[in-house]
């Protein structure tokens, strides 16, 4: 007996139907999967067996073979383990099926149902295919009821499943579940930048009043985040680069609605963990400096997200920067342009999102006591150079904040008065981002051209001051751009409609300082 049921599996950060066709027919015993599955998917033969004679039913001593289509797809992970298992049921004359289910989760060999990375795109997918009606795992009721549009129904085990099959019954559904109709652009290119940016300061991590001294770089870290601007912080150890950086979450506002569900979205496919709610903190990413390549960027069997798409909208954090791999470096330089990073493996391609702001740190050299004086530094001539050097160029040109921090001294860091804390920092940040997404729909980091250009609205006497400041540094057309954008930036910190020569002065400043006062120019 044929059956047939709806399911639906992961591509990317999207959710594909899949029709699960299971042919319970006479002849030796067998268990055939076609239609292109990965590793996971072919072993749910096993699982399904198991969950199957365990849960109190039989499994039929026949050829079974299962069809998943479209066949030009390929089908990864265990969430079809639920479809395939009811089919047989349904194939085998055990179970009648009445009415139109789609049904997604993983089993175990006890029959248990478990949830599956992806379930929120899953069932948002389901929901735009007029499905009305699907059953999940308990474990995934809360994250698959953030979809609008769709009955959800949870089942805790695969008799549960097949009861609710056979009985046709409608599962109860929340009085007032929350809107989650996700653009059609998945990677965030359209309505992600537009929205209203309220107050934050309430992330976690370490208060910046806990950040003695180093007012410069406080002060960069105030622009950096104000703008969403890129930016470096270069010392020696224990100058408070990582305490510094670590400070951002409780400075970053809140993720606006588009940005919420783009991100509740990306949560749900990493599997970081269960997804109850609608995502509104702003991520925070500070990954090892010995992650691959495809870690960082996105990829592996599966077409998992990498580091930039888990940061996407937040930070991006790169603690040690000189030790990271030089390719995985160079793999930033596009997504850090085009806000999105497209992977292409044999058979398969996704786009996925990459809007993120990169905060780096370094030390000047291996050592770390580069510049300081005293002889502090045991770096062989030459060494500080090809140190400074694993960086490329093009990667440093789109750093738009270089802030060097310099030792602490004992005098200051225990008689100093605490400095301001996070609450009011991340006021003016999030005063400044209203500004911003007021104006142009989008943070000042994101402007270019005439676009920049209007908002700066630089008169003569500023145009020949931008003139200036870009002759004397050498600075390329993408350099007087970032000029531009922290300055604007500045200007929004400070309340001011236009740009002046002092706001210009603050960005050059912090553009090409860390060269002249770490003594060697191949950072600058």
């Amino acid at each position: 007996m044929l059956a047939s049921l709806l399911s639906a599996t992961l591509h990317g950060l999207d959710g594909r139907p899949i029709r699960v066709e299971v042919d319970v027919a006479p002849g030796l015993p067998g268990f055939t999967i076609v239609g292109l599955a990965d590793t996971a998917l072919q072993e749910a033969r096993e699982r399904v067996r198991g969950a199957i004679r365990n849960s109190g039913y039989e499994y039929p001593p026949r050829r079974i073979t299962v069809n998943l289509a479209p066949a030009e797809l390929r089908k990864s992970g265990a969430s079809l383990d639920l479809a395939i298992a009811l089919g047989i049921l349904v194939g085998s004359e055990q179970v009648n099926a009445n009415g139109l289910w789609a049904v997604l989760g993983e089993l175990s060999l006890g029959g248990e149902l478990r949830p599956v990375p992806g379930l929120l795109p899953m069932v948002l997918a389901l929901s735009r295919r007029r499905v009305k009606r699907v059953v999940v795992p308990v474990g995934g009721l809360a994250e698959a009821r953030l979809a609008d549009g769709i009955v959800v129904v949870g089942a805790a085990t695969l008799a549960e499943a097949a009861t609710l099959l056979r009985e046709s019954r409608r599962g109860r559904t929340r009085s007032t579940p929350p809107r989650v109709e996700l653009a059609a652009d998945i990677t965030g290119n359209g309505s992600a930048d537009r929205g209203h940016v309220v107050n934050g300061g309430s992330g976690p991590g370490p208060d910046l009043a806990e950040v003695r001294g180093q007012l410069e770089a406080r002060r960069a870290l105030e622009l950096a985040l104000a703008g969403g601007h890129c930016m470096v912080m270069i010392g020696p150890p224990g100058s408070g680069k990582t305490l510094l950086a670590r400070t951002v979450p409780g400075l970053l506002p809140p993720l606006d609605d588009d940005e919420a569900r783009l991100a509740t979205v990306i949560a749900s496919v990493s599997g970081s963990g269960p997804v109850t709610d609608l995502v509104r903190t702003r991520p925070f990413r500070a990954p090892h400096h010995t992650i691959s390549y495809a870690a960082m960027v996105g990829g592996g069997p599966h077409m998992s997200p990498g580091e930039v798409t888990l940061a996407n909208d937040g930070v991006l954090f790169l603690d040690e920067l000189p030790e990271f791999d030089r390719a995985t470096l160079e793999a930033l330089r596009q997504p850090l342009e085009d806000g999105q990073v497209a992977i292409s493996r044999v058979g398969r391609a996704a786009v996925f999102p990459a809007r993120f702001q990169l905060i780096a740190a370094m030390n000047p050299c291996p050592c770390g006591h580069a510049g300081e004086g005293g002889g502090r530094c045991r770096c062989q001539p030459g060494i500080v150079e090809r140190y400074a050097g694993r960086i490329s160029g093009p990667l440093r040109d789109r750093m738009d904040l270089w802030v060097h921090m310099p030792r602490v001294e004992p005098a200051e860091y225990v008689r100093s008065a605490a400095p301001e804390g996070s609450v009011g920092v991340a006021g003016r940040i999030a005063a400044s981002r209203r500004r911003q997404i007021h104006r142009s729909g989008h943070p000042n980091s994101r402007l270019s051209g005439r676009a920049l250009r209007a908002a700066c609205a630089l008169g003569p006497a500023e145009q020949a001051h931008a003139i200036r400041l870009a002759e004397l540094e050498g600075w390329s057309a993408r350099g007087i751009e970032r000029l531009l954008r922290v300055a604007r930036t500045a200007a929004d910190l400070a309340g001011a409609d236009a740009v002046d020569g002092s706001h210009m002065d603050e960005a050059a400043r912090f553009r090409s300082a860390s060269g002249a006062r770490i003594g060697y120019e191949a950072v600058g």
